[in-house]
């Protein structure tokens, strides 16, 4: 536990702690052993028993915690760390977490009032009140963080909690009312995609902005446009900082809300959401997973369900038209992963006529992402270079699953200890080099997709005869020339030599230098 003198550790404390069971504790130290190894259930597994010695050990429930706040199980861990503050009211490491998880499942309001309590219980917890900044940044709550408990704040606090809680609503499956939102989000906090900023500043930002403009040189208020590319590039951020940017509601369309099971009610879900649109202009609505919604019609299937979806894209079409008759300042982006599962009529010019792809992140571009999730976070030296090599193939998503991750180590050691020790570059090696941790989910989706796009020349037995038989993907010869960017992306990240390249890249980086 903490070093210096036993008053040092009584004052550090947050509340004196009974005398632990001796078999608990070493139970408890070989947990201590398993998460530092990267081992969570291991670990969850010791402090487990630790507890069924001892039912009170409040350092079993808190290291049991971060264990299942890594693995992401946060119902398990916010139990454990409400357990924590019944044994030991004044802690401020228990609501410090309980923050974290709510701040991970993008519940800010939340997030920010256990923030508060950690603060209240420990004035000089560096962290909780570095977290409570990076908050009142994303919230708008424009006060000084000691005096947070009335007046002007408690005002903004209660408005901000008022838009949270203004949900779409749904009823008998079809859609009576859009949560439009307005971003916070802008293209600075976006990381490289200069082309694709550049884009939509002429093409969207620019329109909202000055739409006298526009109207003066006949252009329309208004556009289809998909943003492609391989899952966890950022399509969906982009969307965000690009409301933020041009100042506009937002609102994402999910599959889940539009789809329903009962004749109709597809169709009237999607003609909910134009007509809404057309209120709150100018507006972008974005269509998720589109792939999921205008899939290809007569792909196949003459069930119920294939007939529902045609009627859905049909009605989607409709809406389409309606849109680029009368765009109205309405602007529609759809992202997919998997942009040649799309209706071919959705993507023409005037519905989704421009086509963007996003691909993973240069080596730049994975240095600048690492710099910008870990500067919120105590960190001391940091070799970025080394880190970006490491993570050469991995998608921004991935990149902040193991900086999170990373942090989790000196927060522990914080905990255990009393005192600060700083995020620094093994760290996030540790995290990097265990394979159960990290990885870059896009290895696997390349190989994945790789059938559906690229031809392969198979060889058939005939009447005795082998013959060669070239099997040509889902792509037509037009499709091949608009994902070009993408294909070649596929076809390098599923070479040989390329593979060879990356994970040499990857080792070296992760066990030389």
């Amino acid at each position: 536990m903490a070093k210096g003198s036993a008053d040092e550790k009584e004052e550090l404390k947050p509340q004196a702690q009974p005398k632990v069971n001796e078999q608990a504790v070493e139970h408890w130290k070989k947990g201590n052993a398993n998460f530092e190894a990267s081992k969570m259930e291991e670990a969850v597994a010791e402090y487990t028993e630790a507890l069924k010695i001892d039912p009170k050990y409040a350092d079993a429930y808190f290291n049991r915690a971060l264990a299942y706040r890594i693995n992401q199980d946060y119902e398990s861990a916010k139990k454990d760390l409400e357990t924590v503050i019944k044994l030991q009211p004044k802690s401020w490491d228990a609501p410090m977490l309980i923050g974290d998880i709510l701040e991970a499942n993008n519940d800010f309001i939340g997030a920010r009032s256990w923030y508060e309590k950690a603060l209240s219980n420990n004035p000089e917890y560096k962290e909780a009140r570095s977290r409570l900044e990076s908050i009142d940044s994303l919230i708008h709550v424009n006060a000084s963080i000691p005096n947070l408990s009335g007046g002007q704040a408690s005002t903004k606090i209660a408005n901000n909690v008022k838009d949270a809680e203004q949900k779409t609503v749904i009823e008998d499956g079809q859609i009576k009312k859009l949560a439009f939102y307005k971003s916070d989000s802008n293209f600075e906090n976006v990381v490289g995609l200069k082309k694709i900023k550049e884009y939509l500043s002429t093409n969207v930002v620019l329109a909202i902005k000055n739409p006298g403009l526009f109207k003066k040189y006949g252009k329309q208020l208004g556009l289809g446009l998909i943003l492609y590319g391989p899952p966890g590039v950022g399509k969906t951020y982009i969307v965000n900082a690009l409301a933020g940017e041009a100042n506009a509601k937002v609102f994402i369309a999910q599959i889940n809300q539009i789809i329903d099971m009962y004749t109709g009610n597809t169709e009237k879900n999607l003609h909910a959401i134009f007509e809404e649109a057309r209120k709150n202009t100018p507006c972008i609505v974005m269509f998720d997973e589109l792939d999921a919604l205008g899939v290809k019609r007569g792909g196949g299937g003459d069930g119920t369900q294939g007939s529902a979806m045609r009627s859905a894209i049909n009605q989607f079409l409709v809406e389409m038209n309606g849109l680029e008759k009368t765009p109205e300042g309405i602007f529609v982006i759809g992202t997919t992963n998997q942009p040649w599962d799309i209706d071919p009529a959705l993507k023409r010019s005037g519905r989704f006529g421009d086509h963007l792809y996003i691909g993973p992140p240069t080596y730049k571009e994975r240095v600048a992402m690492i710099k910008f999730e870990t500067r919120n976070k105590p960190r001391g030296f940091i070799n970025y270079g080394r880190i970006g090599r490491a993570t050469a193939g991995y998608s921004p998503a991935d990149i902040k699953k193991a900086v999170d991750k990373a942090a989790m180590k000196p927060l522990l050691h914080e905990y255990q200890y009393h005192t600060e020790r700083k995020m620094t570059t093994g760290d996030i090696l540790a995290v990097l080099r265990d394979k159960d941790e990290s990885g870059s989910s896009l290895d696997e989706w390349y190989f994945m997709v790789k059938k559906d796009v690229i031809s392969k020349t198979e060889t058939q037995t005939v009447d005795g005869k082998k013959q060669e038989i070239v099997k040509e993907g889902k792509l037509d010869p037009q499709e091949k020339v608009m994902y070009k960017k993408m294909i070649k992306d596929i076809k390098k990240n599923t070479g040989g030599f390329r593979i060879f390249i990356k994970n040499m890249t990857r080792w070296i980086a992760l066990y030389i230098i």
